[in-house]
């Protein structure tokens, strides 16, 4: 029946049942009809009633799961893999339906038309993608994916985290997945090397830890990448920020300040820096640096790069700091840094200082102040012996604007703070607040009531828009009481 994709030699029958396999050797009908008697007498105690229905869908699902395995090994056994890689999804889905149907009858089991098109499209996802992972990575309303060991998966949906059913066989099949990932980018994870830094086909970010190091099963975690890309206006309708604060940003952009992008995990750094990009001239030649490459620039003049980490050997890692440094002989007019977190940090701010003015990157830190702060500390654990005061004024002459992104307690995402560096006083970098979000209070379904406003202080950098043409009006820096 099925020949087009099958091995040449392989046996066309499937293996025969195990002795010891007790649920796909049992047709489910048979089961309920020998034990109706006892069920009879047991009729008046009705608590065990209550909790039959998941038993039962638990029962079910263990079932299937068993009958998956057995089918994807017998998949495994039969299908030519190398000759998969020219077919198309409708021959390879009606080939693992025919597989499946001529297994399924020679063990004597009977499955519904829905359970045969859920085993037909798991086992699809199983040969072709990452097993239960890709209907999570279809579904467009999931930001995260987290796994906590095989039988914990959860997703962040709206800012809120949900636990899924979706579940793995076991740690095996757990690291199976794992593994497939990280080979097809030519990096390794095992018990010698017990995580790893990777992405997936379409862009998302992967980070998996295994055991010995996880305690209770592998531990993942999948940023997934938005296909459809955020623009300005897009983030203005989700109420990441103004319209007010819009212009002001793309006037900034334009006359190629240099801009930090702060915030905490999830908040939106990547999201942000994405769309501050879009008012870049389609003329200037910018070079990305990025762990793992995740900016979508739309510009024509892109140069894209991505850090390596060592080999088997210990040999063979491209740090961003060598990135960079070969950046800087590559003529760029802009550099994009995915995220600054260590000793690279020098090496970005002397990129600034040093005639590649409209760089932008991304830190972690909570607030502006703490973002310089987390400058000073990355400086120091780079081993540059520097005084402070050198230190502050290096980063005050290289750093014109921080854009403070931050995840709020109900899931939401805001655009909290922008603050000018406006040069030194004495040995303190001084800063002003130009545009902030104002929280006023809780609904009673916990969202956060609050509104953006500007402080009042005019820009520092006022004459230098006007004289690149962007002279924004006096009105935007007023700021705006709460409705």
């Amino acid at each position: 029946m099925f020949s087009k994709y099958k091995k040449p030699s392989a046996a066309t029958a499937a293996p025969a049942a195990r002795p010891d396999d007790k649920v796909t050797s049992i047709a489910p009908a048979a089961q309920p009809a020998a034990a109706q008697p006892t069920v009879t007498r047991k009729a008046p105690q009705a608590a065990p009633a209550q909790v039959a229905p998941a038993d039962k869908e638990r029962k079910r699902k263990e079932r299937m799961g068993e009958i998956k395995l057995d089918l994807h090994r017998v998949l495994l056994e039969n299908l030519n893999l190398s000759a998969l890689e020219h077919a198309s999804e409708q021959d390879l889905r009606q080939e693992i339906s025919a597989i499946a149907s001529e297994f399924l009858e020679e063990r004597s089991i009977v499955l519904n038309r829905e359970d045969r098109q859920t085993l037909t499209s798991e086992l699809y996802d199983e040969v072709t993608g990452l097993g239960p992972l890709e209907t999570l990575l279809q579904d467009e309303t999931v930001n995260d994916i987290l796994v906590n060991g095989p039988q914990q998966i959860f997703v962040e949906r709206e800012g809120k985290l949900e636990l899924t059913d979706v579940t793995f066989k076991d740690e095996r099949h757990l690291l199976r997945i794992i593994d497939k990932i990280v080979s097809a980018v030519g990096r390794r994870v095992d018990e010698s090397n017990p995580y790893v830094d990777a992405r997936l086909k379409d862009g998302s970010r992967f980070n998996a830890m295994v055991p010995p190091v996880a305690v209770d099963g592998s531990l993942v975690s999948i940023r997934k990448f938005k296909k459809d890309k955020l623009g300005i206006d897009d983030l203005v309708n989700f109420g990441a920020f103004t319209e007010e604060m819009a212009a002001y940003l793309q006037a900034a952009v334009a006359t190629r300040l240099n801009i930090i992008v702060s915030g905490g995990t999830g908040s939106g750094k990547t999201t942000t820096l994405n769309a501050l990009s879009s008012f870049i001239d389609n003329a200037e030649r910018i070079l990305t640096i990025e762990d793992t490459a995740e900016l979508q620039l739309q510009q024509t003049h892109v140069g894209r790069m991505e850090s390596r980490p060592p080999n088997v050997e210990g040999k063979g890692e491209v740090s961003p700091r060598d990135c960079l440094k070969n950046a800087l002989r590559m003529r760029p007019d802009r550099i994009i840094v995915g995220e600054t977190r260590g000793e690279e940090v020098i090496d970005m701010l002397q990129a600034m200082n040093t005639g590649h003015d409209g760089s932008m990157t991304t830190i972690h830190a909570n607030s502006a102040r703490d973002g310089v702060s987390r400058l000073e500390n990355m400086i120091a654990m780079a081993g540059i012996e520097m005084p402070l005061k050198a230190v502050r004024s290096q980063i005050s002459s290289a750093v014109n604007l921080i854009v403070q992104a931050s995840r709020l307690q109900d899931g939401s995402r805001r655009m909290t703070s922008i603050t000018e560096v406006t040069g030194m006083e004495g040995e303190v970098i001084s800063m002003q607040e130009i545009f902030r979000y104002q929280r006023v209070g809780l609904t009673p379904e916990n969202k956060i009531i609050g509104h953006f406003t500007a402080t009042g202080v005019r820009s520092a950098y006022a004459e230098r828009f006007r004289m690149w043409g962007y002279d924004l009006p006096p009105t935007i820096y007023e700021p705006v009481a709460a409705e």
